[in-house]
């Protein structure tokens, strides 16, 4: 049985997106992944593609969902630290990660982003393995 796991956060166009590949890369076997956002965005930030291509991981064809584009209830709910109301879907845990948004800034405050999602990304999949 695999775990439903959502990252959530206003626009899902930079760390939610980034959390979803790095759980669709990293802990596939344990995990069904989705990420979505409360308003709509035109793109995933560049900036977030770039860093992850780096890292091995093709964000390529991603693109800013909404939560009605995902399942109507999770396992797991990790929102990234909005600084308006995270949004909710029903689910059995939700966590926090209090992620600092890195859009606006340089490609590195992406790289710095994108390995703290990985840190907790691992320590998620730990915990459910």
């Amino acid at each position: 049985m695999k775990y439903k796991v959502a990252f959530v956060c206003v626009h899902n166009s930079c760390r939610s997106q980034m959390a979803e590949a790095w759980t669709k890369k990293l802990g596939s076997d344990i995990f069904e992944v989705y990420s979505a956002g409360t308003e709509e965005y035109p793109e995933v930030k560049p900036l977030a593609v770039k860093v992850m291509e780096e890292e091995g991981i093709d964000m390529s064809t991603h693109y800013p969902k909404l939560l009605s584009d995902i399942p109507s209830s999770v396992d797991v709910l990790i929102t990234m630290g909005c600084n308006v109301v995270c949004p909710y879907i029903p689910c059995k845990e939700k966590v926090d990660w209090g992620l600092e948004d890195p859009s606006g800034g340089p490609i590195e405050d992406f790289r710095k982003c994108s390995l703290l999602i990985k840190e907790k990304v691992i320590a998620l999949i730990d915990k459910y393995k």
